[in-house]
């Protein structure tokens, strides 16, 4: 690593990245890749970014977001990519696990009735598309891992594991989708006159250091998409946000210190 490299920020860092993509790219993960350098500070060295650093964020997400994937798989891309340029000693991408949600306490019986989930018709209508297009790769999961487990010339079944892994988060997110349509009531609006934040809002706010305008659809975890803006209502800002009002100022707390934002509008 060389000495330019050692002290490259954070956000330098982020800004090269994201440069080095094609324009389509860039902007599918440029408002992930940027939250995540806010988050940890714009100015700190990226060299000094830790294996347990990259835990928490991980964490971070997976108790705010029921399908947090793919706000996973951009950070990947970019820590790649740093350790790649040499920006960092070691590959912290690894770090990035993606933890199973346990359904045990929605399912296990003498618990009540079972937790009412509210989604836009937009968030229902694209769970169930997601839903079908995941039941027409089983077939493919199945075939590869056949294949795998036909072919004797690898080591420590490696092949294998690795199809058994991918069936495995396919058929957990599928139950996960059945369930979710199972519970699932559409939201329909709101009440005329309403004027404070809830689930299935458009929302912009303004980053009162930057300045920087974010435009998020507020909605369940379920239906979380952050290359879409789509917001969860459990997420960090989500809880700060809701039942607030037009022009309210909400802090989040974040490694680097207090996050603030102004609500600028709300769309119902």
């Amino acid at each position: 690593m060389n000495g330019g490299s050692q002290s490259l920020s954070l956000g330098e860092a982020a800004s090269r990245f994201l440069v080095s993509l094609p324009p389509e790219a860039r902007e599918i993960s440029q408002q992930e890749v940027y939250r995540f350098a806010r988050w940890y500070g714009w100015e700190q060295p990226l060299a000094e970014l830790t294996a347990p650093d990259i835990a928490n964020y991980a964490e971070r997400l997976s108790l705010s977001d029921a399908d947090y994937t793919k706000k996973l798989e951009l950070i990947r891309a970019f820590l790649i990519y740093a350790k790649k340029e040499g920006w960092s000693k070691t590959n912290l991408a690894i770090h990035l696990r993606i933890k199973k949600v346990k359904s045990s306490s929605r399912s296990s019986p003498g618990r009540g009735l079972p937790e009412a989930i509210s989604l836009t018709q937009q968030g229902y209508a694209e769970l169930e598309a997601e839903l079908a297009a995941l039941k027409d790769k089983r077939p493919q999961a199945i075939e590869e891992m056949r294949r795998a487990a036909a072919d004797k010339d690898f080591r420590e079944n490696a092949p294998l594991e690795a199809a058994r892994e991918q069936r495995g988060q396919l058929e957990g997110r599928i139950k996960e989708l059945e369930e979710t349509l199972k519970l699932a009531t559409i939201i329909d609006g709101k009440p005329g006159g309403t004027s404070k934040v809830g689930v299935g809002d458009s929302i912009i706010l303004c980053d009162l250091a930057s300045g920087e305008e974010l435009h998020y659809m507020l909605v369940n975890p379920r239906e979380v998409d952050p290359t879409r803006g789509k917001l969860s209502s459990a997420s960090p800002i989500g809880k700060a946000i809701i039942g607030r009002g037009q022009g309210e100022v909400v802090e989040v707390t974040a490694p680097v210190g207090k996050l603030r934002y102004q609500i600028r509008q709300i769309e119902h």
